[in-house]
């Protein structure tokens, strides 16, 4: 067969617009990853960082976190920090448009308050946009014996993107929320599914997540 550029675009695109992993999500082998649905992004009007966005999706992402508990998928928060005096933060982020504004934490980061995080579930707080960067979390998903993230929260196309390449790249199977994760630009969501849909996750609603994960009888 000669593979026509015609075949090869239309086979790109339709692993953009279309294509699914081919994996399952037992409730057993998932961890839910609430990244950084903190108040500089989530509360409304508190921060020159804030996403809409993410404030408009924050009911949807709650009622995913109580589904999760229900079927004992741990839930892991992270935050965006400032950590170890900034000593290790990726150098090159202070010289980039994200952090071309004067404004500053006026304490640590917290998780806003709506979302409703426990004090028995776990909180990362992590120097960079992925969560794997410098943090636990890969030691913790393999004590609990979780081959599977989903991947939740806000930025999409930094913060939840980033972490879901990373996870890939650790040999995870990665869920990542379409509707359950926000952006500053929303014309940048889907363009970043895409690709995540095509070479890093099986991009799945929160409905589709919590029908998949109580679909699964655990072992």
């Amino acid at each position: 067969m000669t593979y026509t550029e015609e075949w090869v675009i239309t086979r790109a695109r339709n692993a953009y617009e279309r294509g699914r992993a081919s994996f399952d999500i037992p409730s057993e082998q998932a961890a839910l990853l609430v990244i950084d649905m903190q108040d500089e992004f989530v509360r409304p009007g508190w921060s020159p960082y804030w996403v809409p966005a993410a404030t408009r999706m924050a009911p949807r992402l709650h009622q995913l976190v109580e589904e999760c508990r229900a079927t004992s998928v741990p839930v892991i928060w992270t935050i965006f920090d400032d950590t170890h005096l900034g000593l290790d933060r990726p150098h090159a982020l202070r010289f980039l448009p994200h952090a071309d504004t004067d404004w500053r934490r006026p304490g640590p980061a917290e998780v806003w308050a709506p979302m409703g995080r426990r004090p028995d579930e776990v909180l990362i707080r992590k120097p960079s946009y992925g969560a794997f960067y410098d943090t636990p979390l890969d030691t913790m998903l393999r004590n609990l014996g979780r081959d599977t993230v989903i991947v939740t929260g806000t930025l999409t196309n930094y913060c939840c993107g980033t972490t879901a390449r990373q996870a890939y790249e650790r040999g995870y199977k990665v869920v990542f929320g379409s509707d359950v994760t926000a952006t500053d630009d929303e014309s940048r969501q889907e363009p970043e599914l895409a690709v995540l849909r095509k070479g890093f996750a099986l991009v799945l609603s929160a409905e589709e997540i919590t029908n998949r994960l109580t679909s699964v009888t655990p072992a």
